[in-house]
């Protein structure tokens, strides 16, 4: 199998985080010792969390929500990313995170300033290495 490493790569996993809300209280859960959140943005279903280690994805699931699956990103498997500001016709932010298992798209809301993403990835994934 080829891999795919170009722009028009297909994306292993699609987000979209719609605007950046408090750090969700119950992440401590699943924090490691020395594990610092960062910042937080709603999703489609539920959360995302930028740590001092990694991207955390929550999907809740089913009915009643209670069914969870979490993605977790570690800054260190991130090779490269971009960033795409909005635009007057396309109104919505990108960001794409390149890794060791493949693409991964994320889609910003327009109350989410993609500079801030860039930093907290940079920060992050340079931090990391």
């Amino acid at each position: 199998m080829q891999e795919q490493t170009g722009a028009d790569a297909a994306a292993i996993a699609r987000w979209a985080f719609f605007n950046e809300i408090p750090i969700p209280e119950d992440v401590g859960g699943i924090l490691v010792p020395g594990e610092t959140p960062y910042a937080a943005f709603a999703t489609t279903r539920d959360s995302a969390v930028f740590t001092s280690h990694r991207l955390f994805v929550r999907d809740a699931q089913g009915i009643t929500g209670k069914k969870v699956e979490i993605y977790s990103l570690p800054y260190r498997d991130i090779i490269m990313w971009s960033s795409e500001n909005a635009g007057t016709i396309d109104m919505t932010a990108e960001v794409k995170l390149w890794t060791r298992a493949g693409l991964v798209r994320v889609n910003l809301g327009r109350n989410i300033d993609v500079r801030r993403i860039d930093y907290l990835i940079a920060n992050c994934v340079l931090n990391s290495h």
